[in-house]
């Protein structure tokens, strides 16, 4: 996967999502077109009929009278008239509601009316000309009663909320299995027995549950058979390696020391091979997590690098480094990564490091071998995979050694990694998952 790319759950929310906001903006839109814009037109139709049948009213009475007529008019209707003696406010609503009560006014009265707005408490007032006069009418905020707008948002956003939510809930329903699925193949990449999965669900991932099961179970017992065949083939064939050096040992003294040696060599190889053959068929060796020092499994590995005529600088420093690891597992992978290192460093001193940074532990081998090109990192860790002409010249090993790292690795969950190093040369790097002791 990319180091962008989204996750099956992600977009299948993102897609859910997605789908059903658009259909949320349809429902709204047309509830909006169709219902609540026709009735806010006639509404604001019916208000403005009163607000210019008021005015039209108020001036056609004698003065005598109009105090009781607005008096009820504001009782009846809440709506003041008044004469126009100042300007309007500059105050301006951006509802809806103002918006079309002033193109109701304006249609009727045939000329451009503004509608604006005073606060504490809030009014809508509109100058209106009518005979020889401008009145001007106004209501209160409480007139019109319903809050459309803020209804309007409250349902959207109640709305949005399930909408994201259901999606939430579809995708982790669909994509949990599949999930659970990817898990237990990973598992089983790294030679693991992970539990069976649950068969149950749609037909289809139930089936697909049943299918990886009986698919886990046969690669378990395809490693149990390979693993007893190569201990069987061991076995037989240490039988008569063991009869071989005994005859060597027993060869006349007369016979040439030379052949002598070379026939003892072939013999330890052959041994060594059928070893490191059975090492890589068992995987990772079963074995209780010891919370250790590691400074002290680099040191014994450095130790043995050394017996074997490597040259390797190293220093253990004052700090602990204190880590729960299986011991035989990253003491394999240290002294195949030692053996590479000097099979291929051509005779030059190997560095090794042991450092923890944040909640990692990280092992670093170092040598000023020839390198290995990028393209050939991850292809290093196949089984019998030697690279030409470069490192193959000066190898003897058998192909498996950092295959076998690799799969102990996997095994740990540990990150095991292979990068240049400035100057020339190859670095080989464990990492550890490892929280600091508190």
């Amino acid at each position: 996967m990319t180091p962008h790319a989204l996750t099956l759950f992600r977009r299948t929310a993102l897609t859910l999502a997605g789908a059903f906001t658009l259909l949320l903006f349809v429902v709204f839109g047309a509830l909006a077109y169709y219902v609540t814009v026709p009735l806010g037109h006639q509404a604001t139709e019916d208000l403005a009929a009163l607000m210019v049948l008021s005015a039209q009213t108020w001036a056609e009475l004698p003065p005598t009278t109009r105090a009781d007529f607005e008096h009820e008019l504001k009782q009846r209707h809440g709506l003041i008239v008044q004469p126009a003696q100042a300007p309007l406010p500059e105050h301006t609503s951006f509802l809806p509601y103002r918006v079309l009560l002033e193109q109701a006014l304006s249609e009727r009265l045939g000329n451009t009316i503004t509608v604006r707005t005073t606060h504490d408490p809030e009014f809508y007032w509109a100058d209106i000309p009518v005979g020889g006069h401008t009145l001007r009418v106004g209501f209160a905020r409480d007139r019109i009663g319903v809050q459309l707008p803020y209804a309007l948002a409250t349902i959207f956003a109640a709305l949005l909320v399930i909408v994201v939510a259901t999606a939430l809930l579809l995708a982790r329903r669909l994509t949990r299995p599949l999930t659970q699925l990817a898990q237990a193949t990973q598992a089983v990449g790294r030679g693991q027995a992970p539990e069976p999965l649950p068969e149950t669900g749609p037909a289809e991932l139930a089936a697909l549950a049943r299918a990886f099961n009986r698919m886990a179970q046969d690669v378990r017992e395809l490693l149990a058979n390979r693993t007893t065949l190569l201990a069987g083939v061991s076995h037989d064939l240490r039988t008569p390696l063991a009869r071989l050096r005994l005859s060597v040992e027993m060869l006349p003294r007369a016979v040439d020391p030379t052949l002598l040696a070379g026939l003892e060599r072939d013999i330890e190889a052959m041994d060594a091979l059928i070893g490191q053959y059975l090492e890589l068929a068992r995987g990772m060796v079963e074995e209780i997590p010891e919370t250790l020092d590691l400074r002290e499994l680099v040191d014994a590995a450095v130790v043995d690098a050394r017996r074997a005529g490597a040259e390797v600088r190293w220093t253990p420093g004052a700090a602990h480094v204190l880590c729960a690891v299986h011991p035989r597992a990253l003491g394999r992978i240290l002294t195949n990564l030692l053996d590479n290192a000097r099979r291929y460093g051509v005779g030059r001193e190997i560095d090794v490091e042991c450092e923890r940074e944040e909640d990692q532990i990280v092992i670093r081998v170092l040598d000023r071998g020839p390198g290995i090109p990028e393209a050939e990192r991850d292809a290093v860790f196949r089984p019998f995979h030697r690279l030409e002409p470069a490192r193959s010249a000066a190898g003897g090993g058998s192909g498996l050694g950092l295959a076998i790292a690799r799969q102990l690795a996997d095994a740990n969950h540990w990150q095991i990694a292979l990068a240049a190093r400035p100057g020339g040369g190859t670095v080989a790097s464990v990492r550890i998952a490892c929280k600091s002791p508190v």
